[in-house]
């Protein structure tokens, strides 16, 4: 094990260069911070590439101890696992108040069709596209809420922003091991995708459209777009979609969050799935 406690060491210049986008692709790793979402890494039998962590707060409860010792019974060599100060935890988090530990992954990890081979087979009737999509904290939240709704996979167009965004990541709470991602997907190739999911059974969240969501059938597999927060759906999503679906609000409210409004269209899908099964 090695001690890193100075912050010009050049490990702690690497990963401060996985908060940015740039840096995540030129190495093909991202960060992932936090207890929580390494044991998710550990439980699903993922290994880190890297684990840096600051002893003094992995030891101050059971659980996280237990996870310590969890890491260093794994499979990482002298030059994986590292204890770092809490200067250098400092520089290399992402978060005000650092929980102790950060690990690097390698981004193939979590390609789609790796992260597929994780599901269980099933049929799974929604395809979640997320169209110019720019919050992080949104896209996490929806990441998460599709995991949950057993969403088939999320394509995202070429502007969103990176689902491997430090923010996103925690946002999403272990989405990313589980439910396929696709990014910078063009819209020929979502095309391809939709008419090989649903024929041409594409629903956008529109705030104004006569279609309410729950008079449709969601049992059906189906592909539904959510737009950008500020400037709504794009000209290519409304060339696509086939249904515009409107979520009902009280006068005066021009729109819901996009995270909220995503929640919603998905989980009509799951009570419908879960009324058709009775």
């Amino acid at each position: 094990m090695t001690l890193i406690s100075s912050t010009a060491n050049p490990r702690v210049s690497k990963l401060q260069r996985l908060h940015t986008t740039r840096g995540r692709k030129k190495s093909g790793q991202c960060l992932l911070e936090g207890p929580h979402l390494l044991l998710a890494l550990l439980d699903a039998g993922m290994v880190p590439l890297e684990v840096y962590y600051q002893p003094e707060v992995m030891q101050r409860q059971a659980e996280t101890r237990l996870l310590l010792e969890r890491v260093k019974n794994a499979e990482l060599g002298e030059q994986q696992l590292f204890e770092v100060s809490e200067r250098v935890m400092e520089a290399i988090s992402d978060v005000q108040t650092s929980q102790g530990i950060v690990c690097v992954m390698d981004l193939a990890a979590f390609e789609a069709a790796t992260v597929t081979r994780r599901r269980a087979p099933a049929s799974r009737p929604a395809l979640l596209i997320l169209d110019d999509l720019a919050d992080p904290g949104n896209m996490g939240t929806i990441m998460r809420t599709a995991l949950a709704a057993d969403v088939e996979r999320v394509l995202l167009t070429p502007n969103c922003v990176d689902c491997f965004n430090p923010k996103v990541i925690r946002s999403a709470a272990g989405a990313h091991l589980f439910l396929p991602v696709e990014r910078n997907v063009n819209w020929d190739e979502i095309q391809e995708r939709v008419r090989a999911h649903c024929q041409e059974r594409v629903l956008m969240a529109e705030a104004h459209s006569p279609n309410v969501y729950f008079d449709l059938d969601l049992v059906a597999p189906f592909a539904l777009i959510i737009g950008n927060e500020a400037h709504g759906p794009s000209q290519a999503a409304r060339a696509l979609a086939t249904i515009p679906v409107a979520i009902p609000q009280a006068a005066g409210i021009e729109s819901l969050n996009a995270a909220m409004a995503a929640g919603i269209l998905l989980y009509e899908a799951v009570r419908q799935r879960s009324v058709a099964r009775r």
